[in-house]
């Protein structure tokens, strides 16, 4: 429950969304962390929440956002060849929100994460990276617990406007309703169009498959990573090299990383 704070109508809260890509069959659908920020938007602003998406207007994944509750959603129409980084800058100037909430980093396409980063550098706002939940808002400062490794969280303040990216910590996003989302408004937005000239020079390919990773001896206790750590090698399969050239030790090492599969 968010605590110590103004009424939620006078706190305008702005998520960008984008469509996600479901890691299994490939289908569009709503992103996950996406979701999440807007389910987070949801607890901070209630139906005053104004969720953004760049790109195309047409895009039926997009509804799966509609289906949490909101009725209408802005789309700046964008080509998938568009830095979109210009365009939401110009948006987000005008509507001039407390709080703009993103994902991590997007499902589909370059997905560097660097989004918020680029949007707050250009705003010249502060960014906090992978929140969990926003405790409470007072006197212009936000309270935020920032999501950290096994399940820590770290207490942070921060005054508004800020952007923030919400991690798989936060709250789980509610779920999407066909009904509302077919009935939700989708408005369309015409804004400058500026080409990534770095994207346009790359070439895609499928991802390769992870290298094979050398076997690790696990030990629980102390007393046997002590034995592991002193044991001899077994089974003869190592060489030491002493006297020969760094050229030499180099193609040994080489020879056994293609022999293990770690490199192809």
């Amino acid at each position: 429950m968010l605590r110590n704070t103004n009424r939620a109508t006078d706190l305008k809260v702005i998520s960008l969304v984008s469509v996600g890509c479901h890691p299994k069959s490939g289908r569009a659908r709503r992103a996950e962390q996406d979701s999440r920020a807007v389910e987070l938007g949801l607890k901070l602003a209630g139906g005053g929440l104004t969720m953004v998406h760049a790109g195309d207007h047409q895009q039926e994944a997009l509804r799966g956002y509609l289906g949490m509750g909101l009725k209408d959603m802005a789309v700046i129409r964008q080509p998938e060849t568009a830095d979109v980084i210009p365009a939401l800058q110009e948006y987000l100037q005008q509507q001039r929100p407390d709080i703009v909430l993103t994902g991590v980093r997007a499902e589909r396409g370059e997905g560097s994460g660097m989004t918020p980063y680029l949007l707050a550098e250009q705003l010249g706002w502060p960014v906090v990276t992978r929140i969990a939940d926003v405790v409470s808002i007072d006197n212009g400062e936000a309270e935020i617990l920032q999501a950290l490794p096994r399940g820590q969280r770290r207490a942070l303040k921060v005054r508004l406007p800020f952007v923030a990216s919400v991690d798989l910590a936060a709250d789980a996003p509610r779920q999407s309703a066909f009904g509302p989302g077919c009935r939700g408004a989708i408005s369309s937005i015409n804004s400058t169009v500026t080409e990534d000239s770095l994207s346009s020079d790359w070439t895609e390919s499928p991802a390769r498959k992870r290298p094979k990773r050398l076997k690790v001896i696990k030990a629980k206790t102390a007393a046997d990573r002590f034995k592991a750590a002193t044991a001899k090698v077994q089974g003869g399969g190592g060489k030491v090299l002493k006297n020969e050239s760094t050229r030499e030790k180099a193609q040994a090492i080489l020879d056994l990383l293609t022999e293990e599969a770690v490199l192809r």
